[in-house]
């Protein structure tokens, strides 16, 4: 693992080098005039900062880059365009827009289907037409859903819907690692490759930077399965910061398998780095099916580049309409980096905000930007029952210690948070008054909500979301309920916190 990191940082030292050979060679040439030159760039810095604050984005990130910037001006703007600009990623949209162009009539248009609901519950309906109106994806009705409340429950499901595979089976993971899970599925994958079906693996190239190598990619395309990591690291990219943070499988445009799993064995519990790891996923039939074809698809043809995907095969295969007797209505979507609308921090607020009952979420971390932030205590000010549960043993010390810096203000407004004692939630996911819910990719903190590609499911009206509260219930009775007493701390270590949450942003 430590040289597979090592090899991907060697090939960007140079680069770093060189810059800081470059900066230090204008010193030297300008020589007395290196107070002109501060003042310019204290010029410069105000007419960034000018820039930054004209933006229509958090405060909290605003109030980080700023600090940033006019106390180095130089390093703090070439960090600010390398990392933290959103609009890092237009190289991303220059290949992503043509492709999502070619595709945008094969998804069906959701007007029907969103009067059904607005006929039901008229202030949902217009959240869910907006997640339409910002992404392009619909609203179907939902043929059949399966929740798999631990990630070994979803892998069997797997191994045995792969087995049927007929036609096409693609996956699209943030990190893909050998063991039990991976090379399980690599032997049934690279059997249904050699009876023709074809089959694609896209994962991210920094998520798996230090569990998946090049050489690991050429075994799977020797066995006949095609391969593509997506945005490589090989050089200081300004879309660096933007990652696949989807997880994805669709198999013959009959099923597809989605939520927090990762293809690792911690995913499955084969091993224990942190307890035990409780994560959540689930499969769906039907044509909600067809956006997660389109997504996978959309990105293929985008980032790989030759063996592009024919847009009909998106409707190639039936996608088993639902019936009369369908269990709800489910909306696929993935938020996108490059577009100006966050969708999920939008819906997370709303949904929020229009809850009279109780809320709850699974997040592995927390680091909230200021809306939604103000949502969860204005939600618990209101009296609705909202609760946070999230990892009692961390995966990262420093991303749980500022998760915890948030602690106090949700407690006194009345949020309960539980800390899951076995071990690590990975799971991202909520429920709302016992008729919607969501479960997914996306974590509560700003590279999730602002920064990655992430995917996840609505669903309203549909027997998932009594299930998944029932689950999220047992894992309270698992948990530790954190105290507004055990939140008090003196001086420094409250201004240790407020200095973590600064950073929040960049964790």
């Amino acid at each position: 693992m430590f040289k597979k990191v090592l090899g991907r940082v060697l090939i960007a030292l140079p680069i770093i080098a060189l810059q800081v050979f470059w900066f230090l060679l204008i010193f030297y040439l300008l020589g007395d005039f290196t107070e002109l030159l501060m003042l310019g760039l204290q010029i410069l810095a105000f007419l960034f900062s000018l820039y930054i604050i004209s933006k229509r984005d958090e405060g909290s990130y605003k109030i980080l880059w700023l600090i940033i910037i006019m106390g180095l001006p130089i390093l703090g703007a070439l960090l600010y365009l390398f990392i933290g600009d959103k609009g890092t990623g237009k190289k991303l949209r220059k290949k992503i827009d043509p492709i999502k162009e070619g595709l945008k009539d094969t998804l069906p248009n959701n007007t029907d289907v969103i009067n059904e609901v607005r006929q039901k519950d008229r202030r949902i309906a217009e959240s869910l037409n907006h997640i339409y109106e910002t992404t392009g994806f619909p609203l179907y009705r939902c043929k059949d859903v399966t929740y798999y409340p631990f990630g070994e429950d979803m892998f069997a499901d797997m191994c045995l819907e792969l087995e049927k595979a007929e036609k096409f089976v693609f996956i699209e993971y943030f990190i893909v690692q050998a063991g039990k899970f991976w090379d399980t599925m690599v032997e049934i994958l690279a059997r249904k490759a050699a009876e023709g079906v074809d089959v694609r693996v896209m994962y991210d190239d920094v998520g798996s930077i230090a569990t998946y190598s090049r050489s690991e990619v050429r075994q799977l395309e020797d066995k006949g399965i095609k391969c593509l990591p997506f945005n490589p690291f090989f050089f200081l990219q300004l879309q660096l910061n933007n990652r696949d943070h989807r997880k994805i499988m669709v198999i013959d445009g009959r099923v597809a398998f989605s939520g927090g799993v990762n293809i690792a064995d911690e995913y499955i519990n084969e091993t224990h780095p942190f307890g035990k790891w409780k994560d959540i996923g689930f499969r769906i039939n039907g044509e909600g099916v067809k956006s997660y074809a389109y997504m996978f698809i959309e990105f293929w043809n985008a980032f790989s580049s030759d063996r592009p995907i024919d847009k009909e095969r998106i409707n190639e295969f039936d996608y088993n309409k639902a019936d009369d007797k369908y269990n709800g209505y489910i909306l696929p979507f993935y938020d996108s980096p490059i577009e100006g609308d966050p969708t999920s921090n939008v819906f997370f607020t709303e949904v929020l905000s229009i809850a009279t009952d109780y809320v709850y979420f699974y997040t592995p971390y927390l680091m909230l930007g200021d809306t939604l932030y103000d949502a969860f205590i204005r939600a618990a000010n209101r009296g609705v029952d909202v609760r946070l549960i999230l990892p009692g043993i961390p995966d990262k010390k420093m991303v749980y210690k500022i998760s915890r810096s948030y602690y106090e203000p949700l407690l006194k407004a009345g949020v309960k948070i539980y800390e899951y004692t076995p071990g690590f939630v990975h799971a991202k996911a909520f429920v709302a008054d016992g008729k919607l819910c969501a479960v997914g990719t996306v974590n509560l903190d700003y590279r999730s909500l602002f920064l990655h590609f992430e995917c996840s499911s609505v669903f309203y009206d549909s027997d998932l979301a009594e299930t998944l509260k029932k689950d999220m219930e047992d894992s309270i009775k698992e948990s530790r309920q954190v105290e507004y007493d055990d939140t008090k701390r003196g001086f420094f270590a409250a201004l240790g916190d407020g200095i973590l949450r600064l950073l929040a942003p960049l964790m």
